[in-house]
């Protein structure tokens, strides 16, 4: 049953008028739909307790979206590891690193702001280019002394911390902890392999010479591979590396030409900082048309939702008929054109937004 069928029409009249009486102006039937939800919640005489789950999700919500909505113009990474690494450890001087690598390139660090690794990741960036997404339990996870209260939004449920820490960022890094950080990390690669999210940079950091990840690797190719419920090229979207310049280069030459993309229908729209040459488009042909489902790449300007939704109008374009059965190479797509000789240098930290 859809919401317009729960409210009478004169409900929704008065919620209009409510709407307006408050100020609402942007995104009003959006906003009319979330109060329509919630009156249909009463209607349906929903139980107290999935009430209260409803009502405190869509509250954290609205105060991460606060939290991050000053920076939204700023590159972020999420930092994921052990709450149990210890200052003196390998892994959190390694993650120390990294994160102040990528604090001097220019992007922000976000972490779920509690010990280990993830106050590791806050003291290599510094409080300036941290932010928090902390979890309220029992026994742990006080936001670390490095993030600055007003940096951090605490919040009750692990779905929609998990929700902020994967929306927000550009970019992934896991340093290695026990199941928590698997968990984000395995739900990361279903959503990528589902085609849920958008393509991303993941790292999997170790420290100097480890080799947990390598393990974690070996058993996807030895066990998951053979037994048929991953594809070959499922782990292609990872890199995993001890080295925090690779991990850091990684990250953020992800994005040297590449910058979004878009379906429509049948058809892939992948928007990039620079068209590319007729030369390098048939090139991506002979490479890349077995990810097709006919036709070749094609340069072109904005499709016509696009230019209807204002979206990145500015930016060249290459569409194509890509088989959505083959998302996961588009990982292999995009580092090619990332690669063209027409790509640009590198990508400035505000031109990711």
């Amino acid at each position: 049953m859809t919401n317009s069928e729960v409210v009478p029409p004169e409900v929704t009249e008065k919620l209009r008028a409510i709407l307006t009486e408050a100020g609402v102006s942007d995104n009003k039937k959006l906003v009319r739909r979330l109060l329509e939800t919630g009156i249909g919640l009463g209607v349906d005489r929903t139980t107290r307790l999935d009430l209260k789950i409803a009502s405190a999700a869509l509250t954290e919500m609205r105060d991460a979206f606060a939290l991050f909505a000053p920076f939204a113009r700023t590159p972020k990474v999420t930092i994921f590891g052990s709450a149990r690494a210890r200052p003196d450890s390998p892994a959190y001087q390694q993650t120390r690193h990294v994160s102040a690598a990528l604090a001097e390139r220019g992007w922000m660090v976000v972490t779920g702001a509690g010990p280990g690794i993830m106050q590791a990741a806050a003291e290599g960036a510094g409080s300036r280019s941290s932010l928090g997404v902390s979890i309220r339990l029992p026994f742990e996870e006080k936001p670390n002394s490095s993030i600055e209260g007003s940096r951090n939004v605490a919040m009750k449920y692990f779905f929609t911390r998990k929700l902020m820490l994967v929306k927000e960022s550009h970019g992934f890094v896991y340093v290695p902890g026990g199941f928590g950080t698997l968990d984000e990390l395995f739900e990361l690669l279903t959503l990528q392999q589902t085609g849920k999210a958008e393509p991303t940079p993941i790292v999997l950091l170790d420290e100097p010479g480890g080799r947990l990840w390598h393990g974690l690797r070996d058993f996807a190719e030895g066990q998951l591979l053979p037994a048929g419920v991953i594809s070959p090229d499922d782990f292609d979207r990872v890199l995993l590396t001890d080295s925090v310049t690779a991990a850091a280069d990684e990250i953020t030459g992800f994005w040297r030409n590449y910058d979004s993309l878009r379906w429509a229908d049948d058809r892939l729209v992948l928007r990039l900082r620079a068209e590319p040459t007729a030369a390098e488009i048939a090139d991506l042909d002979v490479r890349f048309g077995d990810l097709l489902t006919s036709g070749g790449f094609r340069s072109r300007g904005p499709l016509h939702r696009e230019i209807r939704d204002d979206d990145h109008l500015g930016l060249p374009r290459l569409v194509c008929r890509f088989d959505p059965f083959k998302v996961g190479s588009l990982y292999r797509l995009i580092r090619a054109l990332n690669n063209l000789d027409s790509a640009p240098d590198a990508a400035r930290p505000e031109q990711l937004h």
